[in-house]
């Protein structure tokens, strides 16, 4: 029974003599749909797999420094070395200035500060002296008091002994004159001998003469005693001053401290004049390329002025606006590829920063959502991508302004 059944199957799956051909279309068709269905597959997996494993955006450019060369002073520009987009190292003087004011400025600041210099040493040196002046000052200053005091002791000795002789000197007048008044009846009388009223008349003349000898000596002995008081007077004033003399080495150090700063100020002052002398000069900070160059020779420049734009290439990165639906499992230091569209070529990065904001908050009007009219837009948050190796950009391809397409392996 199943060998008949098998053999009629056969005989039908065999084609009959003058019917089509149907069994090998519907194989090719099958076969197709397996391999669409296949393809399909395989690519929504490998889609799957990048959109897991990867995230990208073309929403990417070249950043880089761009830096304003400006002048720190006013001045003549003399000559401008440098022409638009050319490329500069960094020391390269781009523009010089007339330096001949600031030259000037120069020589009458090293001046002053060698006058504030002799100054500051001339004050430095009166400092010590000044104090061991002050010392021996009061010592000496203590005996010129000492001496003075002695003298007015000594004067009013005399003067005491002048005024005892002038006491000495009137009783022994006034005993003398008393003799001669008794003397003069009785020789009248030639009591006694003319002789003896000759000696008393002398011996009155001879006391009146010591009288007025001893009232000079007081005199004299009470000018002493006056003058030696004055002297103590005199002294006892220089050793007041003598005994200022710490106040007045205070003085000479103070002295000497305002000389000093005013060195510090004529080498600020001349520290600052050597600036701006070096100022003329305007270099490059950088090595990079002139992209903008505003300034001419003949030209007169202020404070500030903008003379050129220079871009720095040595220092370049990527900044990726990526949606805020990419962001789930982006960190820093994961690894990126970046394919830039002008040379058709890569670079190994990483992601350094990621942006604290999206664009739109940083925008200079940041958009108002009114109620009852919001829109729901999906955000862009900046990520900063830094080459993993520099040297990839040593031949200064990188450009900023350039478009790139980052892919992040987040995980």
């Amino acid at each position: 029974m199943a060998e008949q059944m098998t053999d009629e199957q056969t005989r039908n799956d065999v084609p009959q003599a003058g019917e089509p051909d149907t069994v090998q279309p519907k194989s090719r068709r099958r076969f197709i749909i397996i391999g669409v269905v296949a393809i399909l597959v395989v690519g929504a997996v490998l889609f799957w797999w990048h959109s897991t494993y990867y995230e990208d955006t073309d929403d990417a450019q070249v950043n880089g420094h761009l830096i304003q060369i400006s002048s720190r002073i006013s001045g003549h520009v003399t000559r401008v070395n440098v022409d638009q987009n050319q490329y500069v190292d960094a020391g390269t003087v781009m523009v010089e200035m007339d330096p001949a004011d600031y030259q000037t400025a120069v020589n009458q600041d090293e001046a002053n500060l060698e006058s504030a210099e002799a100054n500051y040493e001339a004050a430095r040196v009166n400092v010590p002296i000044t104090n061991v002046n002050s010392g021996s000052n009061i010592n000496t200053a203590n005996a010129d008091v000492s001496s003075a005091q002695a003298g007015v002791a000594q004067a009013e000795q005399q003067l005491s002994a002048a005024q005892a002789a002038v006491a000495q000197a009137k009783a022994n007048h006034t005993k003398a004159k008393l003799d001669l008044d008794r003397y003069t009846p009785l020789v009248a009388k030639d009591i006694i001998s003319k002789q003896q009223y000759d000696a008393a008349v002398a011996a009155a003349d001879a006391d009146q003469a010591a009288v007025e000898q001893s009232q000079a000596n007081l005199l004299a002995a009470q000018a002493a005693v006056r003058m030696n008081r004055d002297k103590v007077i005199q002294a006892e004033s220089g050793l007041r001053y003598a005994k200022t003399g710490p106040q007045q080495v205070a003085i000479q150090k103070a002295k000497a401290d305002q000389a000093e700063a005013q060195v510090e100020q004529a080498k600020a002052a001349l520290a600052q004049a050597r600036l701006n002398l070096s100022y003329t000069k305007i270099v490059a900070p950088v090595a990079g390329i002139v992209t903008v160059k505003n300034v001419e020779e003949g030209q007169n420049v202020g404070i500030g002025q903008n003379l050129a734009t220079l871009v720095s290439l040595d220092d370049v990165w990527i900044t990726a606006d990526f949606k805020e639906t990419q962001l789930e499992h982006m960190r820093p230091g994961q690894a990126v590829t970046i394919h830039v569209d002008a040379y058709d070529r890569d670079y190994d990065g990483k992601i350094t920063q990621i942006g604290g904001a999206t664009g739109s908050v940083l925008s200079l009007f940041p958009p108002e959502n009114a109620t009852g009219n919001y829109v729901k837009v999906v955000q862009r948050i900046p990520v900063r991508i830094d080459l993993t190796n520099v040297k990839q950009n040593s031949d200064h391809l990188l450009r900023p302004g350039l478009s790139v397409e980052p892919k992040v392996r987040v995980k």
